[in-house]
Formats: structure tokens, C-alpha cells, sequence
């Protein structure tokens, strides 16, 4: 929500400015607020879906390549229709005068550009800010009610667990975004010139091979968000590997057809679509990505986004007939390859409590494993449990019998005949279940019984 008010700010600010120092101050706050929402929303994405992230990621990634792809043209469109109706004649007439009389010319030519065209870009920056500061309102409102989700959230990040080579895997991601991204920008950037230069094309037609491009890298991102669906993120970026790896050797090798060149810069577009969104879903798998891996991620790709196109327009300078940028796309998908395989095997090494929690697991199991042990045991408390049953019940029969008899004893005027026969407290004893499951008194109960009979 504050990077996206930032960039409100900086929207608003940038018609009115008319000091080149106020504009790039402006400009830089929009590029760090741009960076903070790349961070944010990363993040924001993987606390809220967790491992369900996937087609997620995907979508936020394709609005942005969405956004690319069409507020270009909805730009041409707006200014192309004041040009074309008011500007080329007036056009035409300063240039002619701009020769003749440069100083009245260059004022009459900069009042005819701010009033022919201050009105669209007034009206464009304006539109833009009130759209994006109502969607920061939005996140204002979602975060002022989401407290219980944000705890839900911190809870469900602290319960994973950190890779054994942790830094190590985030440093070659960070190195993995700066060529990828380096790449794409680069190619993206530069294929305009290429077609003019050494495939000879015209203006219109060198604009539609960069349509390609970024029409095939919106749409890929666009059937991502179905694809993350059903396939590993490591999956998607092996195949976006394969795919940019055979589609910048053709560009390097083959680029002088037509055909080559058209195919392989559509199929170079939609290998770079997925592998940003689906790397950090894929590390998300085995390790913790919280803000400060975020922020790196971000930077190699900043990183990567400043330096290699800088560098490849230098060497272009420098060597006008060598097709730097084709090579360049060949030699970032040849280091993302190599790249890949690495982070795959430092992600896949067992941790330290990994390690713990199978040998506790494989203790546990062994010791289930002994029945008979545990078995033996519950027999002899069984037995333990019987015998002083036993006792119990026998003490209890004699005790009984003790008193019986005293009490015939006192009373005068009985005969010995009323007195209770034993055969009684044998059948008491004999109906006794602890007895008749085999007690010690059995055998004596049975003998009296005969002898009473």
C-alpha cells in the first residue's frame, strides 16, 4: 500500500515538474517504490497461498507482462491521434524554420509541443495515479483488516525450515535472476535495432517482431497460471531452459533467415516468461523465502536489468558488424543451464534435522518392532494380576467361613443339623469366576464336595 501511495505521488508530481533535478527525484521515488511492491508482492503471495502458490505467482507475474504488452500501445493511441490530426503540418513548418531562425524557431517549436501534447500526458499521469492510489486504498483497507491472516501467516513461515546451504542457494538464485532477467530485458530492448540493422527490416516491420516477442512472453505467462496448476515449478523452469537454450542458438546461429529469426524470437519470448515467478515458488519448496530473500531476488534482477544491456550497447559500439545481442541471449541461457542443476542439488542435500528426525523415526520403528518383548511383559502382569485376585478371594471365603460357624456356636437351642453344611461355601467357592478359571483352591473344593457326598 505505501509503495503503490509512493508511486501516486510521483505520477501526480511528474507534469508540473519543470527543474531537471525535481523530476529525477521523482522518478527514483517511483523506481524504489516499484522495487518495494516487487518485493511485497512476492511475499505477499507466498504468505498468503503457502504451497499452493504457483498459479498465483504466475498471475501476478502475467499482469505485469500484461501491462507491458498494452500500455504501450494505449500510449500510441492516445498520442498518435493528436499527432496525426494537428501536429504534422505544424510539425513540418517548424522543422523548415527551426533551419532558418534557430532560437525563435526552438521556442515556437517547444509551445507547440506543450500545447498539442502537455494536455495528453497531463491527462495520462492523472488517470494512471487515481488508479493506482485507489488500489493502494484497497490494500490500506485489506491490511487494516487482516490481522488475524498476517498472524495465520508468520505462524505457517516460522513453522518451515531453513536448507542446509541456505545462503548459498540464495546467492545462486540472485546470480540465476541477474542473467535471466539481464537477458530478457536486453533482447527485449534491443531486438528493434537488430532487425534494422542486420536483418534490414523496415520500422513497421521490425516493431511487429518486437510485438512477437512481448505478445509471446504475456501470453506464456498468461497459460502459466493454468500450467502451475498441475507441474512442479522445477519442472516449468527445465523446460523454459530447454526451450530458451535451443531458441538463442538458433538466433545466434540462424538468424539470417526470416524464418529462424520470427520463430525463434516467439519461442525466446515464452521460454522467458515463467522462469521468474516459477524460481521463487520452486526455492519456496526448501527453504524459507521471507523479506530479505525477496529483496535479493529483486536485486540480481534489477541488477541484471541495468548492467547487461549496458554492456551489450557498448559492445555493439564498439563492434558494429558482431550481433552482440544474439550472442548475448546464447551466453546467459548457456550460464542459467549450468546454474539450475547446482541450486537443484544444494536444495535437494539433507539438513541437519532432517538427519534428527530420521533417526528418531528409525528408533521408534525399531523399537515397535519387538512384540515378543512387550508381549512377555503383559503376560507376567497378567499373571500378577490373577494370582493376587486369587489371594483375595480366598482369604475372603475363609473369613466368611470363620464367621458362620462362630455365629452357630452362640446361638442356643440350634442343632448342628441347622447349622450350614459345608458343601455351601464349596459352591461358593465353585461358582467363584476367579476359581473356576483354575485358582490354587480348586483341587480342595472338588475333594470336600466328594467327601460330602
Amino acid at each position: 500500500a505505501l509503495s503503490m501511495f509512493g508511486t501516486t505521488v510521483g505520477l501526480y508530481g511528474i507534469p508540473w515538474c519543470k527543474k531537471s533535478l525535481l523530476l529525477t527525484v521523482l522518478m527514483s521515488v517511483i523506481g524504489a517504490s516499484m522495487g518495494i511492491l516487487d518485493t511485497g508482492g512476492n511475499i505477499l503471495v507466498l504468505n498468503t497461498w503457502g504451497a499452493e502458490a504457483g498459479p498465483h505467482m504466475q498471475a501476478l507475474h502475467f499482469s505485469f507482462a500484461a501491462g507491458a504488452f498494452v500500455a504501450p500501445i494505449l500510449a500510441k493511441m492516445a498520442l498518435g491521434g493528436s499527432e496525426s490530426e494537428d501536429f504534422p503540418v505544424g510539425g513540418k513548418a517548424n522543422q523548415s524554420v527551426l533551419r532558418s531562425v534557430p532560437t525563435a524557431s526552438a521556442a515556437s517549436a517547444v509551445s507547440v509541443l506543450k500545447h498539442h501534447f502537455g494536455a495528453d500526458f497531463l491527462w495520462s499521469y492523472i488517470v494512471i495515479g487515481t488508479y493506482i492510489l485507489l488500489v493502494s486504498f484497497i490494500f490500506f483497507i485489506l491490511y487494516s483488516k487482516g490481522s488475524s491472516a498476517r498472524d495465520k501467516s508468520q505462524a505457517a513461515s516460522q513453522k518451515n525450515t531453513f536448507a542446509k546451504y541456505h545462503y548459498a542457494l540464495i546467492f545462486l538464485l540472485f546470480l540465476f535472476f541477474f542473467w535471466y532477467v539481464g537477458a530478457e530485458v536486453t533482447y527485449g530492448s534491443y531486438i528493434f535495432t537488430y532487425a534494422k540493422v542486420f536483418a534490414e527490416m523496415k520500422d513497421n516491420e521490425a516493431a511487429a517482431l518486437n510485438s512477437v516477442f512481448w505478445g509471446a512472453f504475456a501470453a506464456c505467462r498468461g497459460l502459466a497460471i493454468f500450467c502451475a496448476a498441475c507441474l512442479n515449478p522445477g519442472t516449468m523452469i527445465l523446460l523454459s531452459l530447454i526451450g530458451s537454450a535451443v531458441s538463442s542458438s538458433c538466433l545466434a546461429f540462424f538468424a539470417n533467415y526470416p524464418a529462424s529469426l520470427w520463430a525463434g524470437t516467439a519461442v525466446y519470448g515464452a521460454s522467458m516468461a515463467t522462469i521468474f515467478p516459477s524460481g521463487i515458488s520452486w526455492v519456496e519448496q526448501y527453504t524459507v523465502v521471507q523479506g530479505k530473500e525477496a529483496s535479493l531476488f529483486v536485486v540480481g534482477a534489477a541488477l541484471g536489468e541495468m548492467c547487461i544491456p549496458a554492456a551489450v550497447g557498448y559492445l555493439q559500439g564498439r563492434f558494429h558488424h558482431v550481433p552482440v545481442v544474439m550472442y548475448t541471449a546464447l551466453v546467459t541461457a548457456v550460464v542459467t543451464v549450468l546454474l539450475f542443476p547446482l541450486m537443484y542439488k544444494l536444495a535437494n542435500c539433507p539438513g541437519e534435522s532432517d538427519s534428527k528426525d530420521r533417526s528418531e523415526s528409525e528408533d521408534q520403528k525399531a523399537f515397535l518392532s519387538n512384540p515378543v518383548h512387550n508381549e512377555d511383559e503383559e503376560d507376567e502382569e497378567d499373571v500378577g494380576e490373577w494370582n493376587e485376585a486369587d489371594f483375595e478371594v480366598i482369604e475372603m471365603n475363609d473369613t466368611l467361613r470363620n464367621s458362620v460357624i462362630e455365629t452357630s456356636r452362640k446361638i442356643p437351642g440350634d442343632s448342628p443339623a441347622e447349622v450350614p453344611p459345608q458343601p455351601h461355601q464349596d459352591n461358593v467357592l465353585h461358582d467363584s469366576p476367579v476359581v473356576a478359571a483354575g485358582s490354587p483352591g480348586r483341587k480342595n473344593v472338588n475333594v470336600d464336595r466328594e467327601k460330602n457326598d
